[in-house]
């Protein structure tokens, strides 16, 4: 996808807030919501659910990925991450090894309560993921 629309954006981030309201953060308090398009042009939203055992819970970006890999879509093309704070909300170091498994240059729509967004590729942010091989696209791959 050579860029995202102003429409693509906007129904990303719209997904992404109305799963940042179902988010699990006793823990913490901070809220986080996330959307993925996927090359079919669907939507899926994901939010923090934190856990006491801190590993055990998950990110809201990974959320998402994992409701579109469970629908059989793999071809991720962008992701929102919205949370309410001074900046922009960029996902963390294993949320980016996760969507980098699926799309190393996909779209990063990254954004706050309070209207602050950025948009960036995923290979901005993660220039040399992890890969099981070196050649491969995938694990297992190449």
């Amino acid at each position: 996808m050579e860029t995202l629309t102003q429409q693509q954006i906007d129904a990303l981030l719209e997904t992404a807030k109305v799963y940042r309201l179902r988010a699990y953060a006793p823990y913490s308090g901070f809220k986080v919501g996330a959307a993925v398009l996927t090359a079919s042009g669907r939507l899926y939203g994901g939010c923090n659910v934190e856990n006491a055992s801190h590993p055990a819970g998950r990110c809201a970006e990974q959320t998402a990925v994992q409701k579109a890999v469970s629908e059989g879509e793999t071809e991720l093309l962008a992701v929102a991450a919205l949370a309410d704070g001074t900046g922009v909300c960029l996902p963390c170091g294993v949320c980016r090894q996760v969507l980098g498994e699926f799309n190393p240059d996909m779209w990063v729509v990254m954004a706050n309560l309070s209207g602050a967004v950025e948009v960036v590729r995923l290979s901005e942010l993660m220039p040399r993921p992890f890969r099981m091989r070196q050649d491969a696209n995938r694990p297992g791959e190449g």
